[in-house]
């Protein structure tokens, strides 16, 4: 008897489905921690951000996703999240208690960041603003320390660095390391300090070498350099007011 093949039922063929891709599979770019560092932190979605703190997702989702859906819980409504206990977190797919706390803390910090008065930053008009913002840092000390102040464009102080710290007698003060600082932050000019713990306000033969260094240094970064400060507990050398800058 012959047997017709295309009356022969056959069985249909499967194939294994692959589950949701998980973040480590994402373009490099997509991933929530090397967006951040590659976009900054404002490019990243609050689910993103969430993901960060969770670590991981589950075997199905992926961080990004839990993080989704704990926001869907709350109607997208961030205050409304942070009112949700670790227990109430943790009703959520792939949260437990550890990451729930994460979470928690996070929020946490963000609320008491908001209640805080954020600290008034000086503005920088004159060599006498210089010498009392650098004072606290500076009056008593035996040794000598090497300081650089940041501005933005208004001449408003971003940050003070201690760049060095030295004996009686001087400090190393390397540019490399001034200027990293100063492109790091993203400053748009910089002053310069240090302090004589013998109070004499003269400059040395190496101070006024270091300081035309620098400034032609920050010339060509575009980063110009306002001021050199020589601080000692009873007066200051402004390298800007004597016109030697």
């Amino acid at each position: 008897m012959k047997v017709l093949d295309n009356l022969v039922e056959k069985p249909v063929p499967t194939y294994a489905v692959p589950g949701p891709l998980g973040i480590k599979s994402w373009a490099e770019e997509d991933r929530p921690r090397e967006k951040l560092l590659a976009k900054g932190r404002a490019a990243l979605s609050d689910a993103e951000l969430i993901a960060i703190l969770l670590g991981s997702g589950t075997v199905k989702l992926s961080a990004v996703d839990v993080a989704k859906l704990m926001l869907q819980g709350v109607g997208h409504d961030l205050n409304e999240l942070a009112r949700q206990s670790v227990k109430q977190l943790c009703r959520h797919p792939g949260i437990g208690e550890a990451k729930a706390i994460a979470v928690v803390a996070a929020l946490e910090l963000g609320r008491r960041r908001k209640e805080a008065d954020a600290p008034a930053r000086p503005t920088i008009t004159c060599s006498r603003d210089i010498y009392n913002l650098v004072r606290p840092n500076l009056m008593d000390l035996p040794h000598e320390e090497f300081w650089v102040i940041l501005l933005n464009r208004a001449n408003v102080v971003m940050r003070k660095v201690a760049v060095s710290q030295g004996g009686v007698a001087g400090t190393v003060a390397d540019p490399k390391m001034i200027f990293k600082e100063a492109l790091e932050q993203l400053a748009s000019s910089i002053i310069l300090v240090h302090n004589h713990p013998s109070g004499n306000r003269q400059p040395s033969a190496a101070d006024l070498a270091l300081t035309k260094k620098l400034r032609q240094a920050g010339d060509f970064l575009d980063l110009p350099v306002l001021d050199h400060l020589i601080y000692t507990d009873c007066g200051y050398y402004s390298f800007a007011d004597e016109g030697v800058l």
